[in-house]
């Protein structure tokens, strides 16, 4: 198997008393899903702020493309190539599709041909930043609301949104925290379709409690309980595992 995109090494995190995230380790390589799954409190966003950098590790490494990152903020991690989304829609509501995209395509300006005349420019003019806006785009098929206010989009498609704006960036690496929470069924069969088709030129670590896209959409699976790894392994091996289907996949199912 090529190199680990992202790896993280014995990662935890201590809020006072409480162990969040216990000594867990995982591997993110491009083209595999990597979805880890838990019952709430589980440390599962926890451990995605680790790995986004949105919080220091208590202890524990983790590696960038080969790099060691341990200790960088996520604002340094995501010029390096990481993108991660939230559970709560992060998106500009007062602003259009397009002006989402184009906010969250600057944020790469580290990428561009360095100009310091670009100051004083307008952001909407600088080719480099609408080509990536537009990228972003059209992976996502919105094209079609490409002008609409995202406060008038529905709850789907912001979450679609959202994810259009890591895409801006252009990460290699995608963590994603809970994309389809609040969805109907039709809106989560589009999310599923657009990170199956994500899945190809990126390394995704998914945190998801929707257990029929877990199964449609994970290469690996790993099972958190109490800021523990239980469990890790193929989705056929998760779903015949005693121990996990007695802390979790039982009690969902039942």
């Amino acid at each position: 198997m090529t190199e680990a995109l992202l790896q993280a090494q014995s990662l935890s995190k201590r809020f006072g008393g409480l162990l969040a995230v216990n000594d867990v380790s995982l591997s993110l390589y491009k083209d595999q899903l990597h979805a880890v799954i838990g019952p709430n409190g589980a440390g599962k966003t926890t451990l995605t702020h680790l790995l986004s950098g949105d919080i220091p590790a208590s202890s524990g490494e983790l590696w960038l493309k080969g790099q060691s990152v341990t200790g960088w903020p996520h604002h340094r991690l995501s010029l390096q190539g990481l993108g991660r989304s939230y559970q709560k829609t992060n998106v500009f509501l007062p602003l259009t599709v397009w002006d989402n995209l184009m906010l969250a395509a600057q944020a790469r300006d580290a990428h561009a041909p360095y100009n310091p005349l670009s100051w004083f420019g307008r952001a909407d003019q600088q080719t480099f930043v609408a080509q990536r806006a537009d990228r972003a785009l059209q992976m996502t098929g919105l094209a079609s609301v490409r002008d609409k206010t995202a406060a008038v989009l529905s709850h789907g498609i912001q979450r679609q949104l959202e994810i259009a704006m890591v895409l801006a960036t252009e990460p290699e690496v995608l963590l994603l925290d809970e994309p389809l929470a609040g969805m109907g069924a039709a809106e989560a069969e589009t999310m599923v379709a657009l990170l199956q088709a994500l899945k190809k030129d990126h390394a995704m670590l998914l945190v998801e409690h929707d257990m029929d896209a877990v199964f449609a959409l994970a290469d690996v699976l790993t099972v958190m309980v109490n800021g523990t790894v239980i469990a890790s392994g193929t989705p056929e091996s998760i779903r015949s595992d005693a121990k996990v289907q007695a802390a979790y996949l039982g009690e969902a199912t039942a």
